[in-house]
């Protein structure tokens, strides 16, 4: 088998078993599968076992993306196909041309954000998605108003998902054994909640509003909309003055960004 490279994140689970979470909130029996960062085919094989109809395995390692055709068995190679590319490239448009697919991967965890920031989005082209990530980073992503670990990719996910946290996968499961432990994450895409041309606006009062971690939400918007803004929008809502981003829900930021476009079309 190849070696494992540390400057692509190379851990790989060692038993099936533990994608068990992943597999049964995928639900693959019937669909093609996009399994980001396949390895050495653990998932693969268990996502075949289950019924894909097919798995488009993305590798970017040209070795382990060989091996990979050797690592599964001949009744599941035939419904395997391989891709050699970046994760960060994946085009989910053209890979979805006949009909939607489902997305998978223990992702690397030095770049499973942006990679999960690229795919959401796809609503259309991926209705379900479930990755192995830093458990840290799944902490994030299902993280709701009040809870330690909520902020601005909260919100991101929350606009285009629903997430849910499928388990723990403890850092023993891998080889080599990473520094943390990983978790499993499962996504229902659904559109966002603004037409997809006014999103990056609405994300930029997001990050206007978590600009100042445990500040007040005052003195987060005043560092990046200054002073007077900042108190204009905050009277316009009614919320006491020390209101944190933390505590607001998807539903108040998006209000928060109306205001704040009323305000910029009044001046």
């Amino acid at each position: 088998m190849p070696r494992l490279k540390k400057k692509w994140g190379q851990h790989h689970l060692t038993d099936g078993r533990v994608c068990r979470p992943l597999v049964e909130f995928l639900r693959p029996a019937g669909e093609t599968v996009v399994e980001v960062g396949p390895g050495g085919g653990v998932l693969t094989r268990e996502l075949l076992e289950a019924g894909a109809e097919k798995v488009v395995g993305w590798e970017v390692d040209l070795e382990w993306a060989f091996a990979l055709r050797g690592a599964v068995e001949d009744g599941g190679a035939g419904r395997l196909e391989v891709v050699v590319g970046d994760a960060l490239q994946v085009e989910w448009a053209r890979l979805a041309a006949r009909g939607p697919v489902l997305a998978a991967g223990n992702l690397p965890y030095n770049v499973a954000t942006p990679i999960i920031e690229a795919l959401l989005p796809h609503h259309r082209e991926v209705p379900r998605a479930a990755f192995l990530v830093q458990k840290e980073v799944a902490l994030r992503l299902v993280a709701g108003p009040g809870d330690a670990d909520y902020g601005y990719l909260s919100v991101l996910v929350a606009a285009h998902a629903e997430a849910r946290f499928l388990g723990t996968v403890r850092r023993g499961a891998f080889r080599p054994p990473p520094k943390v432990d990983g978790a499993f994450v499962g996504l229902t895409l659904h559109p966002p909640p603004l037409p997809a041309a006014e999103m990056p606006a609405f994300l930029r009062t997001v990050s206007a509003a978590f600009a100042l971690r445990r500040k007040t939400l005052r003195n987060s918007l005043a560092a990046t909309l200054g002073r007077p803004t900042a108190d204009h929008l905050l009277a316009q809502t009614g919320w006491p003055p020390t209101t944190r981003a933390e505590t607001l829900s998807l539903q108040d930021l998006l209000t928060l960004h109306r205001l704040r476009v009323e305000e910029e079309w009044s001046c």
